[in-house]
């Protein structure tokens, strides 16, 4: 057994141009997108023919066909095919889950380096048959005689053909993601303009961020795209006021401007240790400190994305770090509201104390360092691509100065956040 003290790495990271679902990649399969990234990585880091000791990738809107799509998104690349690799699925989180897994065997020295990434497409749906079809197509699989499969097919209602298509409602609550952020920005007197402001500075942030060329490195070209097809440059406070409520037509105030995008797209990031850098001759970006994850009882009251206040917490006591400490925080934006309802959590007393067991607030988050090339209300969320995403930002904005930290903070369904804590090499 090798040292249980390997340091981990962001060696490295890929993406495709995030694109609005039903847009550029209407046409193209989940499998597809993810082996555009997975070839980019593999070009960038000269990986052809290369041997990756481990793959996790994963898709939120998967399908029973591809109930292997990790291993076969490998085999449809150049690696050598003897790589192993499996799928991951932790909602929204599923990227930096898929890193954390990753990282955690390198660290251990099971395994030197590793892939890790994600892909979702709204546009290639798992759209499934109704239960009373799907059981009257098996009953048809075991009949005898034309007899019995008439009697059984005699018992479909015309509705009965209605096809399913995947909801992203909560099971247990009927509410869509927006119809719970609606209640959490109530509840915590978030205004429609606060929420209007931080998505207009996503949008700027990375409009300049492109245009200054730092995403020349992370982003490659497919389908036409050279950049996130949901970024605008040319938006105004006074346009996103135009926009009407999505969630709650009447008291609402999440509108398609302050929201992310339903998006088509993948991402994925090369993690190593020592032994693994210097196998593949790469240079570290950054370094994989910890990761925390964290639940909220959103049935019983608590708010649906307010998970991520706790996983930030427990990470940043177990590290002995404060706010004042990060350099770059990374707050995935599902919706601008949500970034705000955790914000002021952050700042308030008695939320700090009676839910996250603090004995003081942990303080406000200066804007300038939060989410400084952009976010996805403005270059999108493909649900198991985002992590991904983030953790390839985050380590090539440590990579570009030393002695600097970066903190990931990621809302998901099911009431769940995921945090992780990265530092510069």
């Amino acid at each position: 057994m090798k040292s249980s003290a390997n340091k981990v790495y962001v060696l490295g990271s890929a993406r495709i141009p995030f694109a609005k679902s039903q847009t550029a990649y209407s046409e193209v399969s989940r499998k597809d997108l993810l082996v555009a990234s997975l070839n980019a990585l593999i070009e960038r880091y000269q990986l052809k023919e290369k041997y990756i000791d481990d793959t996790a990738l994963g898709a939120v809107m998967n399908s029973s066909s591809d109930f292997n799509l990790a291993r076969e998104a490998i085999l449809s690349t150049s690696l050598d095919p003897n790589s192993p690799a499996y799928n991951v699925q932790r909602a929204c989180g599923t990227g930096l889950e898929a890193a954390w897994q990753i990282a955690l065997k390198a660290h251990t020295g099971s395994i030197d380096i590793g892939i890790s990434g994600g892909v979702d497409t709204n546009s290639d749906l798992p759209i499934e048959v109704s239960d009373k079809l799907q059981k009257v197509l098996l009953q048809l699989n075991k009949a005898k005689t034309l007899t019995d499969r008439i009697k059984i097919i005699s018992q479909l209602h015309l509705k009965d053909l209605k096809p399913k298509t995947p909801l992203i409602d909560e099971p247990r609550t009927h509410l869509s993601m927006g119809a719970h952020c609606e209640l959490m920005v109530k509840e915590w007197k978030i205004s429609r303009e606060e929420q209007d402001e931080l998505a207009l500075a996503s949008h700027l942030n990375g409009a300049r961020a492109y245009a200054a060329g730092f995403f020349d490195d992370l982003v490659s070209p497919f389908m036409g795209l050279k950049q996130d097809g949901t970024l605008r440059a040319d938006t105004s406070l006074e346009k996103l006021a135009k926009l009407k409520p999505a969630f709650d037509p009447i008291n609402g105030s999440l509108t398609a401007g302050n929201s992310s995008p339903l998006t088509d797209g993948s991402a994925c990031v090369l993690v190593g240790n020592n032994i693994g850098a210097e196998k593949f001759g790469l240079k570290p970006l950054a370094k994989f400190i910890d990761v925390q994850v964290a639940a909220v009882d959103f049935v019983h009251g608590a708010g649906l994305l307010m998970a991520p206040t706790k996983a930030v917490a427990k990470l940043l006591t177990r590290n002995q770090l404060s706010f004042q400490d990060i350099d770059y925080f990374e707050i995935h934006e599902a919706f601008a509201g949500q970034v705000l309802c955790n914000l002021k959590a952050w700042e308030t007393e008695k939320y700090c104390r009676e839910v996250l067991g603090l004995s003081a607030p942990l303080g406000k988050i200066d804007r300038k360092r939060l989410n400084v090339v952009g976010s996805s209300v403005s270059v999108g969320h493909p649900f198991a691509a985002t992590g991904a995403r983030i953790l390839g930002t985050l380590a090539k904005l440590l990579s570009q100065s030393s002695q600097k930290r970066g903190l990931i903070s990621i809302c998901t369904a099911g009431g769940m956040g995921i945090a992780a804590l990265l530092e510069s090499v």
